[in-house]
């Protein structure tokens, strides 16, 4: 079964997802149950990182109920995709509609996603409003967790949006960093795909990039649906920077990283975890994509070897390898489990309203290490990797597990 097929049927499954993976539910699983909800953009542009981040997520519920549940609850699951045919990609609009229904079952306790921080954007306001909480674990806008915001995207006032990995205010300045002290790149020119995330995060990039006394020679926002962005990239290699910088996901990147390469190949080329996807690694092709830097907003926990069994046991269920953020799924889920066993564990009703609170008092052990969160729902560590395209013929060339390679930690500090 091609990749593409599994991942419509899965879709498909919605709540049964667990059950089909699973292949069996323990005989002594109580009758008792409740859902956690996983919501991800697998139509379009975006399918191929958020089918490794579903699968992460399902793993961890998989394996709890393996077990046989979790305090005497089965953990059932739906999963809602947030792609559409007609934004190409994740569509935000479809995210408010899938909160909406979330928030409409009642035995949604808490939810695993989004990937995207438009469809978090579009999201918030409505699961604020019935204090339903969720996890993400690649989503890193930080306006939707900014206090300054709070009117916005948490007008019910408790924290809903939590995150295990941290935010694009790390992510974009660290990467600046690490350009000019690591890369030794002098000037840049900035391209973003016009989403909440691209946008956020080329401007954080862009502000410490100035700060750090870089030449920012430019910022051009690009229409994702757009086929042809040469006019824009033969500019910018007239003005011949040291390096392009793009903030933005796949439907823009893999023309960008095609067309740029067709017109300034030996440019520095970097971006942000909008960057790690097997979809722009087929899109673009070798050896186009070859030597882009990607940021990720987490811990390197995909070469830790105390997780090499992990991976193979997805890569065995699975038929593809996991992505960092298919391990921040899983600890994403791991974080709802935990939250729902304490709960249970109290003799408090588990129902949404617990596990909010539960999940805010979180102190996790999980594969990238410990998982806890501040008052606004941000993750307390603030760790950003570094990431280089390198091929390895050993392996598919869309295996992000083998051709991303992990190079080091970007430096927090603003360099002097």
């Amino acid at each position: 079964m091609t990749t593409h097929r599994r991942q419509l049927m899965l879709t498909a499954l919605g709540t049964v997802a667990l059950a089909a993976l699973a292949g069996f539910v323990p005989a002594h699983a109580q009758d008792k149950s409740v859902t956690i909800g996983i919501e991800l953009p697998l139509t379009g542009a975006d399918a191929d990182s958020a089918t490794r981040i579903r699968n992460g997520a399902i793993m961890a519920i998989d394996d709890a109920n393996a077990k046989g549940g979790v305090g005497g609850y089965k953990l059932n699951v739906t999963v809602l995709d947030s792609g559409t045919s007609t934004a190409g990609q994740y569509d935000p609009a479809q995210a408010a509609t899938n909160a909406k229904k979330l928030v409409a079952d009642p035995s949604v306790v808490a939810i695993v996603g989004p990937e995207m921080s438009g469809e978090g954007k579009a999201m918030t306001p409505i699961l604020s409003s019935a204090n339903l909480a969720t996890v993400t674990p690649s989503s890193t806008n930080p306006d939707i967790t900014d206090p300054k915001f709070a009117a916005q995207y948490k007008p019910g006032g408790k924290a809903i949006y939590f995150r295990t990995v941290t935010t694009d205010a790390y992510q974009g300045p660290n990467m600046a960093n690490y350009m000019r002290d690591t890369l030794k790149v002098k000037s840049v020119y900035i391209l973003d795909d016009s989403g909440a995330y691209g946008v956020g995060m080329s401007n954080a990039f862009e502000a410490q990039a100035k700060k750090i006394g870089l030449n920012v020679m430019g910022h051009d926002q690009l229409d994702p649906k757009e086929a042809d962005y040469t006019t824009a990239l033969t500019k910018i290699k007239q003005l011949n920077p040291d390096a392009i910088y793009y903030g933005g996901v796949a439907q823009a990147g893999v023309k960008v990283a095609k067309q740029s390469y067709d017109i300034m190949p030996n440019v520095i080329k970097a971006g942000g975890d909008g960057m790690v996807d097997g979809g722009i690694l087929s899109g673009v092709g070798f050896p186009a994509i070859e030597g882009w830097y990607a940021t990720q907003a987490s811990p390197d926990a995909v070469d830790d070897p105390t997780n090499s069994d992990w991976a193979a046991r997805y890569t065995k269920t699975f038929n593809m390898t996991p992505s960092l953020y298919a391990i921040t799924a899983y600890d994403a889920a791991v974080v709802v489990i935990d939250a729902v066993k304490r709960v249970a564990e109290s003799g408090q009703p588990v129902n949404r309203d617990t596990v909010r609170d539960a999940i805010q008092q979180s102190k996790v052990t999980t594969m990238q290490g410990p998982v806890s969160f501040d008052e606004n729902g941000d993750i307390t560590s603030k760790v950003i990797s570094v990431w280089k395209i390198q091929h390895d013929a050993a392996h598919p060339e869309d295996d992000v597990q083998h051709q991303y390679k992990y190079i080091g930690v970007a430096p927090e500090a603003p360099a002097s």
